[in-house]
């Protein structure tokens, strides 16, 4: 035992740790470092995990490991019975998770909006365990929600082991799970700016080199592997002419509605689902089976559309045939999404905005105006622009159809599309898929910025507990003798039951006109107006604003008394917080 004020030297083992938590809190090039780390791991894992979910498709369904699950014209009736097997195993496992872990799982974009980056490992690996068993049985969901998830886990917990500050820890997160989209698609300023825009919600100067750092490793490590990225190889046969880019406002405007329907009908068929009041355990059976129905239709409808992607592409398809596959992928990824599959709608999106853009060309086509837009072109406008509809990030999609054709005309198209639809769709709509998700669950949050530290801040944590009270029927006479003038600016009035019973001014008692006699119980303001303990800053600060008041109670549920909260007090409080958030950002420690 150690005596009092000496604290134990560090041993061994914690001295190298401790030297580098300084080194990282206080060296912007350590902390490159680490992000470098990060991203070369995540890029690793990202090539694991999609060996494992294409190998399983490869051997599940009898194709070569060279094809795509989606690109075969036709798949066996008895292989499609994968999907409800793939569900039952899915649901199995959901339940099982249900039981260890009776909480919601959290992924990055939650993690990095409310709890400052800090993901559970343990979540994570249920989240991954769950997207490469929906992907590798065929379910229409990517596996770009188990890259993200990784990606971001390896951040977080490196980053927690280490005592990163939060907005440090926010940003290597971000650079974790944006590393690992890079990799995936072969693409590393997609995965930085998927960092930027989609997990972390912000850009600043302190966070490019550790994202851009990150996302360059994660590609290098992949190319090494000799993985194969979700290379999307369209030749751009001309460059976009200035009336080009008056129809590509137009597709844009498109797929923002397409966007927009396609998450209001997530939402409608989560809705039902539940009206049914399947087991959750059943549930990815029974999508299992309506998915083979739709596979049997077109095979295009299974896993995320990568390969179904280019088949489209190298052939000319009718109206009808386009129309016929966007309806059925939209439907197969509906179903697989509300029905308990794991994944998300990133690569989906893209292969719909695909489909979506070449209708459009084709429609331009038949109106027999003299105008005329490339369906290969159309196809990379709209793929960049309905998934920034579903998915968000104008500048991540943008930047993918860069480094996928390295053609900057196209590429200023799609940006120029992307920026209609993402306006639109935060206008109308508000939401991006992986927040209309949280939405849903009962979330509120639009994007990955930072909010945690507002619902962290409550009435409850910032309230002033020794406040000065009285019995409400106490006198006026009684209440000068308790509280001199200049002793406190505020009293509160308590009932028999001692509950609140309204705040009486001071001074108010001091001005001519109450008499002695009175009870002091006529000078209560705001007798039916209380904070709550667990009402965050946002909120306390809207009461005051709507009560146009100085100083409120924070009760409990039964009207106890908790404590007194100034307007002042508050407005200062949010103010010196929101410098912390601005110095974070900026690296100003």
């Amino acid at each position: 035992m150690s005596e009092p004020g000496v604290f134990p030297r560090p041993t061994l083992s914690r001295r190298p740790l401790a030297w580098l938590r300084r080194r990282l809190r206080s060296s912007e090039i350590w902390f490159i470092a680490l992000a470098v780390i990060v991203g070369a791991t995540a890029g690793l894992i990202s090539v694991l995990q999609n060996v494992i979910a294409h190998g399983l498709q490869s051997r599940l369904y009898g194709f070569s490991i060279d094809d795509r699950l989606s690109a075969l014209p036709k798949v066996h009736t008895l292989a499609l019975l994968w999907l409800p097997a793939g569900g039952l195993l899915l649901g199995g496992l959901t339940w099982l998770a249900g039981k260890w872990r009776p909480r919601q799982l959290i992924d990055v974009v939650e993690a990095n909006a409310l709890y400052g980056g800090i993901l559970s490992f343990r979540d994570s690996i249920v989240v991954c365990a769950q997207t490469l068993l929906s992907n590798g049985f065929g379910a229409s969901v990517g596996l770009e929600a188990a890259y993200a998830q990784a990606g971001g886990a390896i951040a977080s917990g490196l980053g927690q082991r280490l005592k990163l500050r939060r907005p440090d820890l926010r940003t290597l997160v971000g650079a974790g799970a944006g590393a690992a989209i890079g990799a995936a698609f072969g693409a590393p300023l997609t995965g930085a700016f998927y960092a930027f825009e989609i997990v972390i919600g912000s850009y600043a100067p302190s966070m490019i080199a550790p994202v851009a750092a990150a996302a360059l490793a994660s590609v290098l490590v992949a190319r090494l592997m000799g993985a194969a990225p979700y290379s999307i190889q369209i030749v751009v046969l001309q460059a976009p002419g200035a009336l080009d880019y008056v129809l590509y406002a137009g597709l844009g405007l498109i797929c923002a509605v397409v966007g927009i329907a396609i998450m209001r009908l997530v939402g409608t068929a989560e809705r039902l689902v539940r009206l049914t009041q399947i087991p959750i355990w059943m549930r990815p059976a029974i999508g299992g089976l309506l998915l083979a129905g739709l596979a049997y239709l077109s095979p295009q409808t299974l896993s995320s559309g990568h390969g179904a992607l280019h088949a489209d592409l190298a052939t000319t398809l009718g109206l009808g045939a386009l129309a016929g596959v966007l309806i059925l992928k939209t439907g197969a990824s509906v179903v697989s999404l509300r029905f308990g599959f794991r994944g998300g709608l990133f690569f989906a999106s893209l292969f719909l905005g695909s489909l979506v853009g070449q209708l459009y060309a084709r429609v331009v086509e038949l109106t027999g105006l003299p105008l005329l837009l490339h369906p290969e072109n159309a196809a990379l406008v709209g793929m960049g622009a309905l998934a920034v509809a579903v998915v968000g990030g104008p500048l991540t999609m943008s930047f993918l159809v860069l480094e996928t054709t390295r053609d900057f005309g196209v590429s200023a198209a799609t940006l120029a599309a992307s920026l209609i639809a993402s306006t639109i769709v935060r206008e109308r709509f508000g939401y991006s898929f992986s927040t209309w998700r949280l939405h849903l669950r009962g979330e509120t949050i639009r994007s990955a910025r930072d909010v945690g530290w507002i619902r962290s801040l409550t009435a409850g944590r910032m309230m002033r507990a020794d406040t000065a009270a009285i019995a409400a029927s106490a006198t006026v006479a009684e209440f000068r003798r308790r509280f001199p003038l200049g002793s406190t600016s505020r009293v509160i009035l308590l009932d028999d039951a001692l509950r609140y019973a309204g705040i009486v001014v001071t001074s108010s008692a001091y001005l001519q006109g109450p008499k002695d006699d009175s009870p002091v119980s006529a000078l209560a303001t705001n007798t039916d107006i209380v904070l709550s303990a667990e009402m965050n800053i946002e909120q306390v600060m809207q009461t005051f604003d709507r009560t146009e008041t100085e100083e409120l109670a924070v009760t409990d549920a039964t009207g106890k008394v908790l404590g007194l909260l100034a307007e002042v007090h508050v407005a200062r409080r949010y103010a010196r917080e929101l410098e912390k958030v601005q110095q974070g950002l900026f690296g100003e420690h």
